[in-house]
């Protein structure tokens, strides 16, 4: 009803507005994962699927799952007409002007996904907090932390990757969920998963969440959970969605006998614990700490300076190393330390249902959980607890206030991203408009609640301001430049942590210590 007939213009003029930025940002700078989907539009294209998880050309092989590399053979056959050598798998590194055009345009094109999903979502909010003023009501602020997303604008449009595309779905999938349409939420969300694997960290999240709703159909009086009311029909049919989607995604490589070399593609632990530039997650905080304790070690002879392995966690490759003085980490400790995060929440949305709302929150304390412990976490993934934090961010000024902590310091993370002069503007032009815009809408949403930061969050907030001066600006003039190049990262990386660390905490006992009333438990 909040996205009537009447109030239909607003949405389309924030599409049409951030569709047209799009398009500006298109001569932008472009990173290595623009040649890597060049190179995979090409291995698609030219060969047959049974190659498609072997072909080595390029050391950017293809590593998403089977149904984003048939949307990559879709694509191909669009991209011949803007220039068949974008298509040729030996044109390493190609970019002519028509091949950056189209990678582009397809972008921006699939877009349309994710503003479908954003305009869902706007039907999912209730009007208890209508507005008179059109830029003061819930769905309008929704759809403009959702379409216009600092972090999504510069990862997609600049940066470059196909993030909107696979938001819209999950975004769609949410929205289904919240609107009691379980089958399609849970088909969506299949797909999605054969789409990127990444996805996975937020999987128990829709598993408990389709149990305790959908597969057992009512509560006790109390809240409690009606095992009488289970539904082996319901099972079934969830059953069947993710097997069909599955055998659809996986059966050709399992007929080809190749099912292992598609999974050893997906899921690369020789990769290490962190990705070039450290995520600011729980082993950013660990590995900064090693360091600390070995450059302290060494100045009290406590070491031996012939004993430390000479690669840097900082120096930007990708592969295994060992900790100096701290346990080397390994993936099955990641593992067990993600399940350990996740299952508190996961417990919550299962004692403590809360509905659509209980959802996101467990679906936000699982994916920041992932991104805290997880494997070789890309910094780009606290997109996947930023986003759906959005919904919950216009329902209650406590959520507002974590969203506000996180999404700040998010994004400020995603900074060392973009590195060249011309896009530093861009960037800094950008994130100023998101935040203000975040922070004066939200304020203004909640503005008969308490403040939405204490003077602590504040102080910590606005820090990040002398941060980004000191690692732009003043240190590239420095002798320390030469000698520690991957100071900024690492003092990005760290500060970034704390912000994301705390955000995680807070909700985590946000969550845990709200009371249910009872009549909201039964329904």
């Amino acid at each position: 009803r909040a996205m009537a007939a009447g109030g239909r213009g607003w949405f389309r003029a924030l599409a049409l507005g951030v569709s047209f930025l799009k398009c500006l940002l298109i001569p932008a700078y472009y990173s290595t994962d623009f040649e890597v989907h060049r190179n995979w539009l090409a291995i698609t294209h030219n060969l047959p699927l049974s190659q498609w998880y072997y072909e080595a050309t390029s050391e950017w092989t293809l590593d998403y799952p089977p149904f984003f590399a048939w949307f990559e053979y879709a694509l191909s056959h669009v991209a011949k007409y803007f220039d068949p050598q974008m298509l040729v798998i030996e044109n390493l590194n190609y970019s002519s002007h028509a091949t950056i055009l189209f990678q582009r345009l397809s972008v921006i094109l699939t877009d349309i996904l994710f503003i479908y999903a954003v305009h869902e979502c706007c039907r999912c909010v209730n009007g208890k907090r209508a507005a008179k003023d059109i830029l003061e009501k819930p769905t309008f602020i929704l759809a403009v932390l959702l379409l216009w997303n600092f972090g999504l604008l510069i990862v997609d449009h600049i940066h470059f990757q196909y993030n909107g595309f696979l938001f819209g779905l999950m975004l769609l999938s949410v929205a289904r969920l919240c609107q009691k349409r379980y089958l399609e939420g849970a088909l969506l969300f299949a797909v999605l998963l054969h789409f990127k694997h990444i996805y996975m960290y937020v999987a128990p999240a829709y598993g408990i969440y389709l149990l305790r709703s959908y597969c057992f159909t009512a509560n006790n009086a109390d809240g409690s959970l009606k095992w009488r009311s289970f539904s082996f029909l319901h099972v079934t049919l969830l059953g069947l969605i993710v097997c069909l989607v599955s055998a659809l995604s996986l059966g050709p490589f399992l007929v080809l006998g190749q099912l292992p070399q598609v999974i050893s593609r997906l899921f690369p632990f020789k990769r290490g614990l962190c990705h070039a530039y450290w995520a600011p997650n729980f082993w950013a905080l660990y590995n900064a700490m090693d360091k600390a304790l070995t450059i302290f070690g060494l100045k009290c002879n406590f070491l031996d300076h012939t004993k430390i392995p000479k690669a840097s966690m900082t120096g930007g490759l990708v592969q295994e190393f060992q900790h100096t003085v701290l346990p080397s980490v390994t993936p099955l400790a990641t593992l067990i330390c993600t399940l350990i995060a996740i299952l508190p929440s996961v417990f919550c949305l299962w004692f403590k249902p809360q509905g659509p709302r209980g959802f996101l929150q467990c679906l936000v304390l699982c994916a920041l959980s992932s991104f805290m412990f997880g494997w070789h976490v890309h910094e780009k993934a606290i997109l996947l607890a930023i986003l759906p934090l959005s919904l919950l961010s216009i329902q209650r000024a406590k959520d507002a206030g974590i969203y506000l902590i996180l999404t700040t310091t998010g994004h400020f993370s995603l900074f060392p991203l973009l590195f060249t002069p011309p896009e530093f503007p861009i960037k800094i032009l950008l994130m100023l408009l998101f935040t203000v815009y975040s922070f004066s809408s939200l304020k203004s949403l909640f503005r008969r609640e308490k403040p939405l930061l204490n003077w602590l969050e504040t102080i910590y907030l606005i820090q990040l301001v002398p941060l980004e001066i000191f690692c732009e600006i003043i240190f590239p003039l420095t002798p320390w430049k030469r000698h520690f190049p991957f100071v900024p990262l690492l003092l990005t990386s760290v500060y970034c942590s704390l912000g994301v660390t705390y955000a995680w905490l807070k909700l985590y006992v946000s969550v845990l210590t709200e009371r249910i009333p009872v009549r909201q438990k039964a329904e």
